[in-house]
């Protein structure tokens, strides 16, 4: 039986909670990328136009567990919403044992993590959070990996729970890449280590034509072929498995590309001396913070080939203009193609921004961790509760 969506109830004059990611990023006080914020925004009109009274909630760093921290208040995310919405959203301070939504149509509850037990997933407080709703809407995809109270427990006490929109559309994306895509496929993985991406890459190597790395990642690869480093960031320890991958790549007609030249310099600073080197020639001094322009027409002419691309991680420490122009390139051939492309990943989300793409991508995944968990091919817990919470309705009726 299908996971039911917020679109299949009747929301008029009903209380409809709405999990959603508003972890966005904040530099003294105000939002620096309200990208999360305004993906959400269809989902909380549709239930607004439904006749829905919209109870919101997420959760916005990692504050003391029950104890109120200012930094860590979502008072810029209701001023946000209320200028995206144009309408007022009252945050709603102390909301756990009930609250009168006054007049408003939209409010915005405060930080969940301000709740003892959010994170352990505690059944009293999953029940209360079920108490304040007609119907439990789940649209935070970015939090479906995690099993907590207002993401999962919420979901077996609900009187009806569903998946919103948002959610649905981050589903439909990713299967699209992952369960017929058109080919050639273009993997682009970014990183410091293997060691946080590996099931990621094992996944992948499966799954695609070519699977383009960057990064400390990257280093390891090199290191694995048997190239000098010099003080770069890599994991001698995992040598093995990059070898492995790319045996695995060549044994099925796929490849692992690594740089053929870099861009080196001593430290990571602005303004620091840079330079261009072969792979074969890094000294030992030098640490490596992007690819070099023969890599870039190489990566950029594979991706020119690609049907189906999905982007995870820049190519360089983007962050420093010395060190730019990998990404940069990467991002504008995603741009130029004709293929279907995903992207997703916190530094993904920011080099898009850099770069202003994002009109240019056909869908841009707000998912984080569980992002990748789907794409390493993990059942989510989410949609597994959702999915038990189905079979026994089923069941029982």
């Amino acid at each position: 039986m299908p996971i039911p969506k917020m679109s299949d109830f009747d929301l008029k004059g009903k209380r409809v909670l709405i999990r959603e990611d508003f972890n966005v990023p904040l530099k003294n006080g105000e939002i620096t990328s309200d990208l999360r914020i305004r993906a959400a925004i269809p989902t909380i009109k549709q239930a607004l136009k439904a006749g829905g009274q919209v109870i919101l909630m997420s959760h916005l760093g990692r504050p003391t567990e029950g104890v109120y921290e200012e930094n860590f208040s979502l008072a810029p995310i209701a001023r946000q919403l209320s200028k995206l919405l144009k309408m007022e959203v009252p945050l709603i301070q102390h909301w756990i044992d009930g609250f009168d939504m006054g007049d408003a149509s939209v409010v915005l509850l405060e930080n969940v993590r301000f709740n003892h037990g959010e994170t352990d997933n505690n059944v009293e407080l999953a029940k209360k959070m079920a108490s304040l709703c007609d119907i439990f809407v789940m649209d935070a995809f970015a939090t479906s990996h995690r099993i907590e109270s207002s993401t999962h427990g919420i979901i077996k006490y609900a009187k009806e729970a569903c998946l919103g929109p948002l959610f649905f559309s981050e589903l439909e994306a990713l299967s699209k890449i992952l369960e017929k895509p058109a080919h050639p496929v273009v993997a682009i993985v970014g990183g410091s280590k293997v060691s946080t991406k590996l099931a990621l890459l094992d996944f992948l190597v499966k799954k695609v034509d070519s699977l383009i790395i960057g990064g400390g990642i990257a280093n390891t690869f090199l290191a694995a072929e048997g190239y000098t480093v010099g003080k770069s960031l890599y994991e001698p320890d995992l040598i093995d498995e990059a070898e492995r991958l790319t045996l695995e790549a060549k044994e099925r007609g796929a490849e692992i590309p690594v740089p053929i030249d870099v861009v080196v310099a001593e430290r990571f600073a602005e303004g620091t001396e840079s330079y261009v080197r072969l792979v074969s020639q890094i000294d030992d001094n030098e640490k490596i913070f992007d690819i070099g322009p023969d890599t870039i027409k190489n990566f950029v002419s594979i991706i020119k080939k690609a049907k189906t691309i999905l982007w995870n991680g820049p190519i360089g420490a983007f962050e420093i203009e010395e060190f730019s122009k990998g990404t940069q390139a990467i991002a504008k051939a995603i741009a130029e193609s004709k293929a279907f492309k995903v992207a997703g990943g916190g530094d993904t989300l920011a080099a898009i921004e850099k770069y202003r793409i994002a009109s240019k991508i056909d869908y841009i995944s707000t998912g984080g961790g569980a992002f990748l968990a789907f794409l390493e091919g993990k059942k989510l817990p989410v949609i597994e509760a959702l999915e038990l919470r189905n079979t026994k309705n089923e069941k029982v009726a």
